[in-house]
């Protein structure tokens, strides 16, 4: 099913762009589309996002959409609420996913991360240069992606799931900019005993997203300064690969344990990683999650491992430690994380996520 469904996809992809590539101009920058890099799920932010090979819910559809066919229930549904920067952004994911057989499973997603409630103050003096408060508005600057993906078990080799995601991406700056984009990203699993193994693959023919100016909107001096937001143009973003392993520990009859680590390789320029190069650049991760009773669980996690230059100009590197906690119950299952730890309190951030599993 998936290897009939991709070449369609990318062929719609090319028709789509062919002729948009042709008359505007393409970029490549980087860091592109990275709200869809934040992560989802306060059990895998709690762990560092390390997920790729152990993910097992509705949140596979984001993190490997090879993890749907390992679902233990039927259907499965998730709602993640987090706010970065002292509540300035709003991060929110909504995720339903249902087992379609024994074999394959489906999901259903969406990502918004926005800022709201922007003033819009150039009008606020009149021609006579007084100040009119009630001629200030407000806009939103938000960012979107639905996802629709899909996974299968292998009928070749024992333990082996795999899965696609196909993503439509819509970015809105008021009224301002706006801009769509579409991209696939493909997914593997491989189990074996207490052992698992995954693979991700990202914008995986490259994601364009075309963005649009409302030139009634701006100043026409503004129109002629350079702006971030590359009006009028393609901006594309490059693939990124996932590698991962995690396995899993039992301890007398009611303590588990589970270990995995992420390797994450971009392709988009040199980052400020542990491993970099003009080519490619390497972030590791690392998370733990320790049970009780399959009820409740404690989990921590690093990554983003950074070189930092403190106040003396001395550089050291640094991980972003993760933190997290979850109770399940009758399907339920309820988490929280507090990921973005630092010394500066206004860039912490606390996810909560609620899911709900049942036949």
């Amino acid at each position: 099913m998936i290897k009939k469904l991709v070449p369609i996809l990318f062929l719609l992809v090319s028709l789509l762009f062919s002729g948009a590539v042709q008359a505007q101009d393409i970029s490549a920058p980087k860091y592109s589309n990275e709200f869809l890099n934040i992560g989802v799920g306060a059990r895998a932010l709690g762990m560092g996002g390390v997920q790729s090979a152990i993910v097992r819910d509705a949140t596979a559809g984001f993190w490997n959409p090879a993890g749907l066919v390992g679902m233990p229930k039927r259907h499965n549904a998730v709602y993640m609420h987090s706010e970065l920067f002292a509540g300035i952004i709003k991060n929110d994911y909504a995720a339903y996913a249902t087992n379609l057989d024994t074999a394959s499973a489906l999901a259903f997603s969406v990502i918004r991360v926005g800022v709201d409630d922007i003033a819009d103050t150039r009008r606020l003096q009149n021609e006579y240069g007084a100040i009119q408060y009630d001629s200030i508005e407000f806009f939103s600057v938000a960012d979107y992606a639905f996802q629709a993906s899909y996974a299968r078990r292998s009928n070749l080799i024992p333990g082996l799931t795999l899965g696609a995601n196909a993503k439509i991406i819509y970015r809105n700056v008021g009224k301002f900019a706006n801009a769509w984009g579409f991209g696939l990203d493909a997914g593997a699993q491989l189990r074996r005993g207490n052992w698992q193994f995954g693979l991700m693959a990202k914008d995986i023919t490259t994601t364009f997203t075309a963005w649009k100016l409302n030139p009634d909107e701006l100043e026409a001096t503004y129109l002629q300064e350079e702006n971030s937001f590359n009006a009028n143009s393609i901006e594309v973003t490059l693939p990124r690969l996932i590698i991962g392993v995690g396995r899993s520990f039992q301890f007398a009859k009611k303590f588990s344990a589970l270990v995995a680590t992420d390797l994450e390789v971009t392709t988009d320029g040199k980052r400020n990683t542990l491993i970099s190069t003009g080519v490619v650049s390497v972030d590791p991760k690392i998370g733990v999650e320790v049970g009780y009773a399959n009820a409740v669980y404690v989990r921590g996690g690093l990554n983003n491992v950074q070189k930092i230059e403190d106040l003396n100009g001395k550089s050291s590197w640094k991980p972003q430690p993760n933190f997290g906690v979850g109770v399940a119950t009758h399907g339920l299952q309820l988490d929280l994380a507090l990921s973005k730890v630092s010394d500066n309190s206004q860039v912490s951030s606390v996810i909560v996520s609620l899911a709900y599993s049942f036949d």
